[in-house]
């Protein structure tokens, strides 16, 4: 049973499409410890050492790829039910 329309559906499965692209590359590129990212760092104001501060950069770059992934799986969960949803609209559409 459709639940949204062909476009609502088309327009989901191009939207999750695309999510799931971009967060797994920005994964890949917080994982390989990206200097473009370094702003999307949760990070202190002062450190009292370098060992510190290269510590929670560490850990602040494999958390945020971490949950990159973790969002593009949820767009991939999106993905297949848009893509249900399409088949059913087209299903629908020529069964007469």
């Amino acid at each position: 049973m459709p639940l949204c329309g062909p476009k609502l559906s088309l327009c989901g499965v191009i939207l999750s499409a695309w999510g799931i692209i971009q967060l797994a590359l920005m994964g890949v590129f917080f994982w390989t410890n990206s200097v473009a990212f370094i702003e999307d760092i949760p990070l202190k104001e002062e450190y009292e050492s370098k060992d510190e501060l290269i510590n929670d950069l560490e850990q602040g770059y494999q958390q945020n790829a971490l949950n990159c992934w973790i969002a593009a799986l949820l767009y991939l969960v999106t993905l297949c039910v848009s893509v249900q949803q399409f088949w059913m609209n087209n299903r629908s559409t020529y069964s007469v």
